[in-house]
């Protein structure tokens, strides 16, 4: 099996799945008990909290547990409107946000709050001069991807945040769900307020992520409950999900040390490759994240090129895995100005440190050898 769908999430390390196992056998106390036991669990995820700030190069007062990328681009967002809806109801994003950002920024119009949905160019980039020219008095919060989930492109965000240095009245959220682990992102220069993390796209168990909260921010919280998180995220704990997600971000990063740099090489000969035969558009910028190359062959639709594949053992996705069974083109690419219907025929390879250039080199001749049955059948 090649599996490049690592975008969608990736396959857990196997030291990472015998962390949760040892911490739910010998650690499962809630960590919020009085007795020794609960102060043991405690202690779990005081250490964890303590590694991940380290790794992110934060305080650990400014790392909160979260279920995943999702609810915590939703607590960032509803959180800062909600805290601070007095000073302003404005919101700035842009057009190719995931839907757990894009959706969170609907919800808070129906409450009342105005919302200003950048645009990007053709290579699917926000430009810093369209955000400063989005700002109102009543701006409140600007929330930006940093490395989009389709087709891969890096945002400007440490030049937003630069920018919006000159606004202390606006604060500034990243999703940073692609970019970690191979993108770095700073924390320590204070020029993001919140930041948001999911576990399971670096080796992590799904249900853990985190959302960093620069010190002395306040948000409303989204769950009314215990006073686990500082207030911030009400609910018991998941001690096991959390160490092993430490300890996966902690390979994760150590991985990236020294496999970035094949990474990169597999995407470029992916790249060439794609781009000698003939009908294939690539729609993924050259300079874009070192794991994403999102692409089309004309006339094919994505869903009969990913079955394809899937049967010769080659698991890849159409737009975002949250996405892909709605039935509907590409947010982002249209966004993009591509064409509804070439939208609908594009598909995306993910990468991971975890995947060689034989596999790529396979792929491109599967796909070579399915190409005169693919187009035979577009041509009907």
């Amino acid at each position: 099996m090649i599996y490049f769908d690592n975008s969608a999430t990736t396959k857990p390390y196997k030291e990472v799945m015998e962390s949760f196992l040892k911490i739910n056998e010998n650690f499962y106390a809630n960590p919020s008990s009085l007795h020794s036991f609960g102060g043991q669990a405690e202690k779990l995820l005081t250490e964890a909290r303590k590694q991940i700030a380290s790794l992110l190069r934060c305080k650990p007062s400014e790392v909160f547990f979260t279920s995943g990328g999702t609810e915590s681009n939703n607590l960032a967002i509803k959180g800062t409107a909600l805290q601070y809806r007095h000073r302003g109801n404005h919101i700035i994003t842009t057009s190719i946000e995931h839907p757990s950002v894009h959706n969170a920024c609907r919800q808070l119009e129906d409450l009342g709050f105005e919302v200003t949905y950048l645009p990007v160019d053709k290579k699917g980039m926000v430009r810093v001069e369209d955000v400063e020219k989005a700002i109102r008095p009543e701006t409140i919060l600007v929330s930006v991807m940093h490395v989009n989930n389709e087709i891969g492109s890096i945002q400007p965000v440490e030049e937003i945040g630069k920018l919006l240095k000159n606004f202390p009245k606006i604060f500034f959220h990243v999703d940073h769900v692609q970019g970690a682990g191979k993108i770095p992102l700073p924390l320590s220069d204070g020029i993001i307020d919140f930041c948001s993390i999911s576990a399971h796209k670096f080796h992590g168990l799904k249900g853990t992520g985190i959302l960093y909260i620069k010190e002395g921010i306040r948000i409303s919280p989204l769950f009314s409950g215990g006073s686990q998180e500082k207030n911030v995220r009400s609910g018991t704990e998941n001690t096991g999900g959390i160490v092993a997600m430490a300890k996966a971000l902690r390979m994760t990063m150590e991985k990236q040390k020294t496999a970035l740099k094949e990474m990169e090489n597999i995407r470029r000969y992916l790249f060439k490759s794609l781009r000698s035969i003939e009908d294939v558009t690539i729609y993924s910028p050259d300079s874009g994240a070192p794991h994403i190359i999102n692409f089309a062959i004309s006339g094919v639709r994505g869903e009969v090129l990913v079955h394809a594949l899937e049967s010769k053992g080659i698991f890849l996705s159409t737009t975002s895995a949250c996405s892909s069974r709605q039935n509907q083109p590409s947010r982002t690419l249209l966004a993009m100005g591509v064409p509804e219907k070439e939208a609908d025929f594009s598909v995306r390879i993910s990468l991971s440190y975890e995947n060689t250039m034989e596999e790529a080199k396979e792929f491109i001749t599967t796909l070579k050898e399915l190409l005169p049955t693919i187009t035979k059948t577009k041509r009907r």
